[in-house]
């Protein structure tokens, strides 16, 4: 039997082993009797620096952008174009798999599917726009939020199948109106398998210059991360030392914010297989949001299951999903969002066997419950029911996409 195709497209993929989102490339890796092509933007969104074509990778150009002003949204319009035409280009998938957080990667890949008449996955990441919303980036009564508002609205109507990386965001998205039936969650994942350490823990620790016990933050350096309260709660910890790892619009001025705090630094990004090391040398894996109601239902953080899966205790400022996953799986230490200094006292004074086995308790529940291959096997049931559906649900025709108004 031949195998099947999806074409997946995410503005902000990148191929296994390199900084940034990896989670298509290993979900869909592990399906069997698929093929895939991942249709990302050209530039590494946490380095900078260009991504190639290999196999199962597909990068396409988009314009440059600096800070969060109208050039990210030309950036985000010119990967829907490019996506758009490099879809058409592939040959003609089974499905059409697209990713969000921005709803115009959903567009493109509603496009193509209309186009090529094949089943439409939307892959819901970030709650656009309403995150923008609580962020206060927009206004409800702004035409660029009744814009995409009503995207959000046809894009649920049109897709087959919605995918949920978090389970509050199901009644967001039922509550337009979609049917239960059509949402399915799978969330992000890790495997322990792919934590294992090159080397000794002393070598390593030695390696990035841990000499003290050490808290880690491994992950964007954006306005959503909230990193100012990290670094406020640095400065009342001072026996804890605090790095930060990778890169962002706001790591510049969290740098110079920073300035006089002698337990806190920044490091570069590294690449994906150097993960395991960093965290094996740390003593406590870092998970920080800014203080957004929707952040308590609405997120899937992948950091969170890397510490887990690498045996790494928790602090997390996330109450709500998050934290009630840190507490379930016994893995460390959940505060209010602006209360990081309590859980960074908390993991400065616990000792070693406090901290090991916190540690071991998240990497056995991530083990049992969250895997990547058990994420894949649900990724698999939801393409092979797809496919069965096919071919009585598709139209003849397409309606056109929605206006603003």
């Amino acid at each position: 039997m031949s195998r099947r195709r999806v074409l997946v497209l995410n503005h902000f993929a990148v191929p296994r082993g390199y900084p940034g989102g990896t989670r298509h490339v290993e979900l869909f890796s592990r399906l069997p009797g698929w093929s895939y092509v991942i249709v990302a933007a050209r530039r590494n969104l946490t380095t900078g620096r260009p991504q190639r074509p290999e196999p199962g990778f597909h990068p396409v150009a988009v314009t440059p952008y600096r800070g969060n002003g109208l050039g990210r949204v030309v950036n985000w319009a010119s990967f829907a174009v490019t996506a758009t035409a490099a879809g058409l280009r592939q040959p003609r998938p089974d499905v059409v798999y697209a990713s969000s957080p921005h709803l115009l990667a959903g567009l493109s890949g509603w496009l193509v599917a209309a186009l090529r008449r094949t089943p439409f996955v939307l892959e819901i990441r970030d709650l656009w726009p309403r995150v923008l919303l609580d962020m206060g980036r927009l206004s409800e009564t702004s035409p660029a939020y009744r814009a995409l508002a009503r995207l959000e609205r046809f894009l649920y109507g049109q897709a087959d199948r919605i995918v949920i990386m978090a389970p509050g965001v199901r009644a967001a998205i039922e509550v337009t109106g979609v049917a239960a039936e059509k949402i399915v969650f799978i969330p992000n994942a890790a495997d322990p398998e792919d934590f294992v350490p090159s080397g000794p823990r002393d070598a390593l620790r030695q390696r990035y210059g841990f000499t003290r016990r050490t808290a880690v933050y491994a992950g964007a350096h954006g306005p959503a991360n909230g990193l100012d309260l990290l670094v406020h709660a640095a400065r009342a910890v001072p026996d804890l030392d605090i790095v930060l790892v990778g890169s962002g619009a706001e790591k510049p001025r969290l740098q110079a914010a920073a300035q006089g705090i002698r337990n806190i630094r920044f490091l570069d990004p590294i690449p994906k297989t150097e993960v395991p090391d960093l965290l094996h040398a740390a003593d406590v894996g870092l998970h920080v949001l800014a203080d957004v109601e929707l952040f308590r239902v609405g997120v899937s953080p992948n950091k969170v299951f890397d510490y887990m899966a690498a045996g790494l205790p928790v602090v997390t400022n996330s109450p709500g999903v998050v934290g009630d996953l840190v507490i379930r799986a016994g893995a460390g230490n959940v505060v209010d969002p602006g209360n990081l200094a309590h859980g960074l006292s908390q993991a400065a004074q616990a000792s070693p066997d406090e901290l090991a086995k916190l540690g071991a308790a998240g990497q056995q529940w991530v083990r049992a419950n969250q895997s990547r291959t058990a994420m894949s096997t649900a990724l698999a049931d939801l393409l092979t029911r797809l496919l069965a559906e096919a071919g009585t649900k598709r139209p003849a025709s397409f309606p056109p996409p929605p206006v603003a108004g």
